[in-house]
């Protein structure tokens, strides 16, 4: 019974290019060509995530919108999924409304996949956020709050001033229907608050992989608060430098930063080992 490796992306993962490092791509290619079951855990879309790891030789199933989906590539079968109901989804926005916040809305409808947002009302973060992904074919502006929560909705992403979004997360965060993750944007000054349906966390989607895969134990790398569930379904769990404080004092131990390739360098050094433990 062999070992799941899963990494978070941003922050961890990927450079602040948002891309997997030449070195990275090249040595845990080798991993992944000798058999190392490794994959990701990110709050990004599949096409978003596809994008940053371009060039991995991955073949394990992701774990997409903080566990809201896994998806398997290779056979491009959706395995386990977690969305918000009619009500629900409509409750979260008129909260967000309330205080003056409005969300980018992952959903889908059917034949494609949207990213949603409510157009002439974008904060500077959002504009940012939009910028870097001018050629996604998913992003629809709408012009009104019916529209924006069209169709099966995945995940509410908010991008503002910390002291904005923090009115609504002292709301959010206590409804037992919710995960309600609230964190400094990466690179940023931005703060970026992340709503999913309750069963949709990355320690979920660990723990489902895990015994899919029919892994002995998971080993994972994270840097912030979307990694901490993540953390608790994990026997081994490995902080990037550049991690939050407190995620360290979680962490099994700390490893190199992200943009030095701490995660490739820590599998290189150590595969082995779990390799030939599992064998």
């Amino acid at each position: 019974m062999p070992a799941l490796f899963v990494s978070d992306l941003d922050g961890t993962l990927l450079t602040r290019e948002e891309t997997v490092s030449c070195y990275s791509r090249e040595r845990l290619n080798r991993l992944l060509d000798d058999g190392m079951i490794f994959t990701y855990a990110t709050a990004r879309s599949a096409r978003s995530a596809q994008r940053a790891v371009e060039g991995l030789h991955l073949h394990t199933p992701a774990i997409l919108y903080n566990g809201g989906i896994i998806y398997d590539f290779d056979r491009d079968e959706t395995l386990r999924y977690s969305v918000f109901g009619d009500d629900e989804k409509r409750y979260v926005l008129s909260v967000l409304f309330e205080y003056g916040i409005v969300p980018i809305v992952f959903s889908a409808v059917p034949g494609r996949e949207r990213v949603a947002w409510l157009a002439g009302n974008e904060t500077e973060g959002v504009k940012r956020y939009l910028a870097r992904r001018q050629t996604d074919d998913r992003l629809v502006p709408v012009y009104n709050a019916q529209s924006l929560i069209e169709g099966t909705v995945l995940y509410f992403k908010c991008v503002g001033p910390c002291e904005v979004l923090a009115r609504a997360w002292d709301i959010l965060k206590f409804d037992s229907r919710f995960i309600c993750i609230f964190h400094q944007e990466t690179y940023q000054n931005d703060f970026w608050m992340e709503i999913s349906p309750r069963e949709a966390t990355k320690a979920n989607g660990v723990r489902f992989l895990k015994e899919h895969l029919g892994c002995a134990l998971a080993v994972c790398f994270g840097d912030t608060s979307n990694d901490s569930d993540m953390f608790d379904a994990c026997e081994e769990k490995y902080a990037v430098m550049n991690a939050d404080s407190w995620l360290k004092e979680k962490a099994t131990g700390v490893i190199g930063y992200c943009e030095e390739d701490g995660v490739a360098k820590w599998l290189e050094a150590n595969y082995r080992r779990y390799d030939q433990k599992n064998r």
